[in-house]
């Protein structure tokens, strides 16, 4: 299994909408590790390692969000896995 590592930035009206916490819940469904922090700016930072298929299951989420959310922009970059072992909102 070759997993791979999307560092994913959103923005739009994705704080104080519960956008974190869903996607810490989808994640860990699709079987990711990584984390998510809200952002100064008003945006959500997070970075998902797993298998591609997931990733891209949960990239087609972030456009979307939680039923508040207004995703305006999700910019992605893929980068090297670090072996992540677990999936956690950073504060």
């Amino acid at each position: 299994m070759e997993l791979i590592r999307a560092h994913v930035w959103v923005s739009g009206r994705v704080q104080g909408v519960a956008y974190r916490i869903s996607a810490a819940k989808i994640a860990t469904h699709l079987g990711l590790m990584g984390w998510v922090r809200n952002l100064p700016d008003g945006g959500v930072e997070a970075v998902f390692e797993g298998e591609e298929a997931a990733i891209e299951s949960m990239l087609r989420w972030c456009h979307e969000g939680p039923p508040e959310a207004i995703v305006e922009q999700v910019r992605a970059s893929y980068e090297t896995p670090e072996g992540l072992r677990s999936f956690n909102i950073r504060r």
